[in-house]
C-alpha cells in the first residue's frame, strides 16, 4: 500500500518485437547474412519505457529499426598513413632534449662525489 492507503495495480504495457533474419523474404542475401553473423537468426528488443503500450510498441520498433541499421553499417577500414616530416622533427627534437637532460643529470651527480 502507498501512504494515501490506495493501492496502484501495476498495468502490463510492455511490448516486445521479435524479427525472424533467417526467415524474412524482404532482405536480400548479403544483408540476410550480414545480420546473421552480427546478430543471429532472430532479433528481439522490447520497451517498457512508457504507461502506454502503444507508445512502447513504437519505441521498440524504432529500437528495432535502429538495432538492424547499425547491424547493416560497413566500416571503413583505416589506412595507416607516415608520420609528417614535421612531427618526426618534432619526436626526435623531443627525445634529444630529454636525453640531455638525464645525461646532464648523470653527470653532475658524478661532480658532488
Amino acid at each position: 500500500m502507498d501512504p494515501a492507503g490506495s493501492t496502484s495495480i501495476p498495468s502490463n504495457t510492455r511490448a516486445e518485437v521479435i524479427f525472424d533474419v533467417a526467415g524474412s523474404p524482404s532482405l536480400p542475401d548479403w544483408a540476410r547474412q550480414r545480420l546473421m553473423a552480427r546478430l543471429g537468426p532472430t532479433v528481439a528488443v522490447a520497451a517498457s519505457d512508457r504507461r502506454s503500450q502503444t507508445r512502447n510498441r513504437e519505441l521498440a520498433l524504432s529500437r528495432l529499426a535502429a538495432k538492424l541499421a547499425s547491424a547493416l553499417e560497413r566500416h571503413r577500414l583505416r589506412r595507416p598513413t607516415r608520420p609528417t616530416l614535421a612531427s618526426q622533427r618534432r619526436r626526435l627534437d623531443t627525445k634529444r632534449r630529454r636525453s640531455a637532460v638525464k645525461r646532464d643529470r648523470r653527470d653532475s651527480g658524478r661532480d658532488g662525489d
